[in-house]
């Protein structure tokens, strides 16, 4: 049973937070994209939330979870989108959002605490030396780098590097175990696997040292067709063309970007699809030969803005990912979306049948990214959500098609995309959290091993049940 009392005292002088309502509020990421996790989350809520300013604070509050059985979920800033740092046991929340320091810059790599916000990250290296991420996700502005890596995939800059877990994306990670005395661990190379899109289930992770690349002052580009198919070669061929710099592909199919894309709706039609891109600007008039060669046309490119649109009009990244989900929430909350694969080397052939077989009900929306080395893409549609059973059903139908999905409205590791558990995360989570202490609930392999992963359906942690059951 946890003493929820003794860990308070424990912890004397760290920061602690129990008013309800905000214990409430930093309990949730954007689970609602999802009417399924909405559904089932809705009434999740931690006890405490605890903010350590620096890493002795975080070993004192892990010792102290160890000693009186509280559960401790790790958070930044809650931008994830199922569930990944929600308490399904309740207990504390720790939210690492003080460790934001900027520690050595060095050409190729910054080394910087968990909490920073991965656009803050990105001015400290800009102004050092003209350095950048390699990765971001849309979330750029509110994102912190450890939630990033802790919960994240790949995003804007995945066209040129892959994803988070490809090697060399991400070069160390220090981390802190759960045990009557908690040990650091600086982890790298081959190791990084096991604490990276693990949701902080096996350790809580301080500190990152990240690669760098030259920073440019991105142009934002969207180029309109009149065909959605049209702009997924366009958008394939453009990825496959390496003398263009570009950092961002993707095409989105219409009517979403002029339903959803509010204030670029006046460079819009309704019935025009578009390619959002990111170019460098040296590479501006390659890409204009480019788009020209292929008869498209260039709608919009912010060196060309009003200072007015400037001012008013979100970056090209903020359209793309899963914010083009979010933009569409925003104008119509009934949606929802998928993940997909659509793999390498007929990514553009199933983006055409799945648009053949789902049209309007499922409109699509494509990023190009470098995946095994190749270039491919994922897919985020929407989906005009009608019911539960019609959702499994239109996943069912990717599946069979040779689309595998990460299913965003399962809050499991395994669930959401593996299909299967991770034996090296499971086995770092039996050396470091040997109490089962982090994030509970959220990997199958250690809730309930004997778990069939082809059943499809949804795995309810016993203490998620216990607190509907409250609610």
């Amino acid at each position: 049973m946890a003493d929820l009392a003794k860990f308070r005292a424990l912890i004397d002088g760290v920061r602690i937070e129990d008013n309800a309502q905000i214990v409430k509020q930093k309990s949730r990421d954007f689970y609602w994209y999802s009417p399924v996790l909405k559904r089932q989350l809705d009434h999740v809520t931690a006890d405490l939330i605890v903010t350590p300013r620096d890493e002795a604070e975080v070993i004192r509050i892990l010792a102290a979870a160890y000693e009186t059985g509280v559960p401790v979920t790790t958070r930044g800033t809650g931008t994830g989108n199922y569930g990944q740092a929600m308490p399904l046991s309740g207990g504390v929340v720790m939210a690492l959002t003080e460790l934001k320091q900027v520690g050595a810059i060095r050409p190729g790599s910054v080394t910087a605490g968990a909490g920073i916000v991965i656009s803050e990250l990105d001015a400290a290296t800009r102004a050092h030396s003209g350095q950048e991420l390699r990765l971001h996700p849309s979330t750029y502005r509110t994102a912190t780098i450890g939630g990033f890596i802790a919960g994240g995939s790949g995003g804007v800059g995945s066209i040129n590097w892959g994803g988070l877990r490809d090697l060399g994306n991400v070069i160390r990670a220090r981390v802190v175990t759960c045990e009557a005395s908690p040990r650091v661990l600086d982890i790298t190379g081959d190791d990084l696997s096991k604490v990276m899109h693990a949701y902080g289930t096996n350790g809580v992770i301080t500190e990152v040292e990240m690669p760098l690349t030259a920073a440019y002052d991105w142009i934002d580009v969207l180029v309109g067709f009149d065909d959605f198919m049209a702009a997924v070669r366009f958008g394939d061929e453009l990825g496959n063309e390496d003398g263009i710099l570009v950092k961002e592909i993707a095409p989105i199919a219409a009517p979403v970007p002029y339903d959803y894309f509010l204030r670029h709706q006046k460079f819009l039609r309704r019935d025009q699809s578009v390619v959002v891109v990111m170019v460098a600007p040296h590479a501006m008039g390659a890409f204009e030969t480019f788009v020209a060669r292929r008869k498209a046309e260039i709608v919009y490119r912010s060196d060309k803005a009003t200072a007015e649109d400037l001012k008013s009009l979100p970056p090209a990244y903020e359209l793309a990912w899963n914010h083009t989900t979010l933009r569409g929430l925003r104008v119509d909350p009934s949606i929802t979306y998928l993940q997909v694969l659509y793999p390498f080397p007929t990514h553009v052939e199933s983006v055409e049948r799945m648009v053949g077989l789902l049209g309007d009900e499922v409109p699509a929306h494509c990023e190009f990214v470098r995946f095994d080395g190749r270039v491919t893409c994922f897919g985020l549609p929407i989906v005009r959500y009608t019911s539960e059973p019609r959702l499994d059903e239109i996943m069912r139908l990717h599946e069979a098609n040779g689309c595998p999905i990460f299913n965003p409205h399962r809050y499991t590791l395994e669930e959401g995309g593996m299909k299967q558990s991770d034996p090296i995360q499971l086995a770092f989570k039996r050396e470091a959290d040997p109490k089962g202490l982090l994030n509970p609930g959220k990997m199958i392999a250690w809730e309930d091993p004997d778990f069939d992963f082809s059943s499809g359906k949804l795995f309810l942690f016993p203490g998620l049940a216990a607190a509907a059951a409250r609610a």
